[in-house]
């Protein structure tokens, strides 16, 4: 047994303890090994942005379960992913070196993202590995290498022949500033913007009388290709297959009728435009209405709006209203706040637009992903509504194509003759289709030229296959049988509707199972204000510098205080107190080492007095609960059970009231100090196992020290969980050990409000109650030994200096100094 230092320094232990995981490779997964397997689907973060106490808060509690599962015995695949293709990263890159992609061309561009990956990849390893996240970064992937751009690709050509996947000229959704296609998950609800509802007059072509829309874009007029009526507004029947001519542009539109139109909205008569909203592209299609776009790709006004060509919309929007208040055509103009589609990535209001682009049909899927949904075992449950309201509210399919650069290519050419598609074979993957051609001539005219696709996937079509890129699928190396479906995939909450998503589709469209058995959804770490946080806002806390001012394992015990699913807000008294029971776990245990030192653990249960069976049996109880606590991913309550036991019932109670047999020497003594030892030896090291999980470090240091010669684990981290001990249970020493904690408390008060040392003797007790005077005789010794009471008498009290409550009984006490 080693000896604890006097005073506990993180900075020089959480290092050498990093240092000794690595070396001993106390956390690497082995396919051979015959234990039962638990894999983690961890979220690969993205590279683009700065580490927060979010990311802390939700990688540490996935954390916590990755080290009481390899305690249980299992055999952990716990990987770490980077997702560093697509979007973020690339305006990740714009932002920093303010560059353009179209000034410095692709190849460099590509570079630049390649550069910032690796940076920020080493960045979230170091902070990873301070924070002790105990991965095995032997099975570190990015969603950009080799392996999973070939995983990738080959996803998608499984998908093209199951004829899943598709190309169409269709409307998408649409990204002006970033000038992508998008998903529907890519976008989200604005807050509420102010803006205008206007009033505009149209014309009967017949009559020339006037008809009054109400809209809010008016610079899409332009793009106006019909108006359509609910067939039961009795103002507009007469309208019905008539034409109507749009303002400004004199275009000539058929009148329609279509029961989806709200007679008590705005006017009642709507204008349909190519395209304002999905309404817009259900009606076009429904009718076969012709299409006029009139927006281009980057936001501006195209020849379509004749004087309005290359304005933006805003610049547009101005100038159409002045021009319909001037010509007599603005009958009135309205405020109205609303809240507007924008991309999640930029807050860009999003249009839609007509190109060619690739989807995944899932919408005829809808009922099966909801199956497939009530298939896992959702933490919290109520979060399964998120992922059910998502479904049930599908319009699109799923577009992944994207008109951008840095991101997993499309396998596939299209036929220069005949615009046939083709797609590699499995052995050219990954490919690039602008560096290398098919391997045979087009299957449709036997043409060798081809054009490539240009387009990159979506980043979600690459990460929604984690759980396969885990698995190694389709490589010669698969261990797909060993990890698939995985147990556990956590993550947080804002991304069901589209990691947690996409991965349920892709799994079951590729394997027909659930890609895991599992989910944990974690909430957001804020910051004091219980704000989200974003480096715009100026309210970014790095977790590195608080690491510095306190300690890894004090952090994570902030990060432990969040109910699962439930959001948390930084603030640095938690990680005080984190850091104080950490003090304190370190002090409690350098005394007990003090005793320990020469002790040696036998097989044989030594005789236990009361007040051991009194702990062991809580003992017991506390590793019920926390484990029970685990088993439900409620790690939070498990590390308050296991926190309130050692604090209160060890050192506050236990220590205090054995102190004495501790300490006494000879064969009178030698076996109640025995019992002692036993219970502090099996106590102490249970308690480093359950709030090992939180607190990694320090219970690593003090089980290296004190406890690795005896027990033999080469870390405390893959020590088995402790189990109940049935040897303990003793009901009635709980009952009257419970009892004289009270009394004990209620002692300690007294000499603190009376100004006496706790050391202090008394010199007589006299104690009244109705009925417990017998169960008080039997913990007298406990009293007597832990209070320094000189005799213990019973009888009534009339005046008394204390006052325990004891269920529904008060114990009366007058007391002698």
């Amino acid at each position: 047994m080693r000896e604890l230092a006097k005073k506990y320094d993180p900075k020089e232990i959480e290092p050498g303890i990093q240092k000794f995981w690595e070396d001993e490779k106390v956390f690497k997964f082995d396919p051979n090994s015959e234990k039962p397997t638990y894999s983690i689907d961890t979220p690969p973060p993205t590279l683009s942005g700065y580490i927060h106490m979010g990311h802390v808060m939700s990688y540490s509690q996935a954390e916590f379960v990755a080290r009481y599962q390899r305690m249980l015995g299992k055999n952990v695949f716990y990987p770490m992913g980077f997702d560093d293709n697509g979007l973020p990263t690339e305006r990740f890159v714009e932002k920093k070196y303010k560059v353009n992609i179209k000034d410095i061309g692709r190849e460099e561009f590509v570079k630049l993202c390649l550069k910032e990956t690796e940076i920020g990849g080493a960045n979230y390893r170091n902070v990873w590995t301070k924070l002790g996240i105990s991965v095995d970064w032997d099975l570190l992937y990015s969603t950009i290498n080799k392996r999973c751009q070939r995983i990738s690709q080959r996803s998608f050509i499984d998908l093209y022949k199951q004829k899943r996947m598709e190309r169409r000229n269709e409307p998408a959704i649409w990204c002006p500033l970033c000038q992508t296609s998008l998903a529907q998950a890519d976008v989200e609800d604005s807050d509420e913007k102010r803006s205008f509802l206007n009033t505009i007059k149209f014309k009967a072509a017949d009559t020339g009388e006037d008809l009054l829309i109400a809209t809010s874009r008016p610079e899409l007029i332009s793009s106006c290709v019909a108006l359509i009526v609910n067939p039961e507004d009795e103002r507009y029947k007469k309208l019905i297959g008539r034409k109507a001519i749009t303002p400004i542009f004199n275009a000539e539109v058929p009148v329609i009728a279509d029961r989806k139109v709200e007679i008590d909205f705005g006017t009642g008569l709507v204008m349909v435009c190519t395209f304002g909203d999905k309404t817009d592209i259900d009606w076009w299609r429904e009718y076969d209405l012709p299409l006029k776009l009139s927006i281009n790709a980057d936001g501006t006004m195209n020849e379509n709006a004749a004087n309005y060509r290359g304005m933006t919309l805003a610049e547009c929007r101005k100038q159409i209203m002045e021009d319909l208040k001037g010509s007599g055509l603005l009958v009135e103009q309205k405020p109205i706040t609303h809240v507007m589609n924008v991309h999640e990535r930029c807050s860009t209001p999003v249009e839609y637009f007509v190109t060619p682009q690739w989807f995944i049909r899932i919408l005829d899927l809808k009922d099966k992903l909801l199956e497939q949904g009530a298939g896992i075992n959702w933490y919290p449950e109520h979060m399964k509504v998120r992922y059910d309201t998502w479904i049930n509210g599908l319009k699109w399919d799923w577009c992944i194509s994207r008109q951008r650069y840095f991101g997993v290519p499309f396998p596939v050419w299209y036929c220069k003759k005949c615009g046939e598609v083709t797609v590699a074979e499995d052995s050219q993957l990954p490919v690039d289709p602008m560096a290398a051609s098919p391997l045979h001539p087009c299957p449709k005219c036997g043409s060798t030229e081809f054009e490539p696709e240009k387009d990159v996937m979506d980043t979600w079509a690459t990460s929604s296959v984690t759980p396969l890129i885990n698995s190694n699928w389709g490589e010669p190396d698969s261990i797909i049988n060993k990890i698939y479906p995985m147990s556990l995939r956590p993550q947080a909450h804002e991304i069901i509707r589209t990691w947690l998503f996409y991965t349920v589709i892709k799994s079951y469209l590729h394997t027909g199972t659930l890609p895991w058995t599992t989910v944990m959804i974690s909430g957001h770490g804020l910051d004091s204000n219980g704000k989200a946080m974003h480096k715009s806002k100026g309210n970014i806390i790095e977790p590195l510098p608080v690491v510095d001012r306190f300690s890894a394992d004090a952090l994570r015990w902030w990060a432990a205080s969040a109910k699962l699913g439930d959001d948390l807000s930084f603030k640095d008294k938690e990680v005080v107190y984190g850091q104080k029971f950490i003090n304190k776990l370190w002090n409690a245990s350098r005394f007990v080492s003090m005793h320990l030192k020469d002790y040696k653990p036998g097989d044989d249960l030594p005789e236990l007095e009361l007040i051991d069976r009194w702990l062991l049996t809580k003992l017991n109880n506390v590793i019920r609960e926390s484990t029970d606590n685990f088993n439900r991913y409620e790690y939070s309550k498990a590390k308050v059970i296991t926190e309130q036991f050692f604090w209160g019932d060890l050192c506050d109670n236990y220590l205090e009231m054995v102190k004495d047999r501790l300490y006494k020497e000879g064969s009178d003594s030698s076996g109640s100090r025995e019992a002692v030892l036993y219970t502090l030896y099996t106590t102490l090291l249970s308690c480093l196992k359950l709030l090992g999980p939180f607190t990694p470090h320090v219970t690593e240091e003090i089980y290296q020290c004190m406890f690795r010669d005896s027990h033999g684990a080469l870390s405390l981290h893959i020590s088995s969980w402790p189990t109940p001990n049935e040897s303990w249970e003793d009901a009635d020493a709980l009952r009257l050990g419970n009892m004289a904690g009270v009394l004990v408390s209620t002692l300690r008060q007294y000499k603190n409000s009376n100004n006496l040392a706790q050391n202090s003797v008394l010199k007589s007790l006299k104690i009244y109650s109705d009925g417990l005077e017998e169960d008080i005789k039997l913990i007298e010794p406990v009293l007597k030994d832990t209070m320094k009471i000189g005799e213990i008498s019973y009888g009534p009290v009339e005046e008394a200096d204390a006052v325990s409550t004891l269920g529904d009984v008060q114990v009366l006490m007058k007391i002698e100094r």
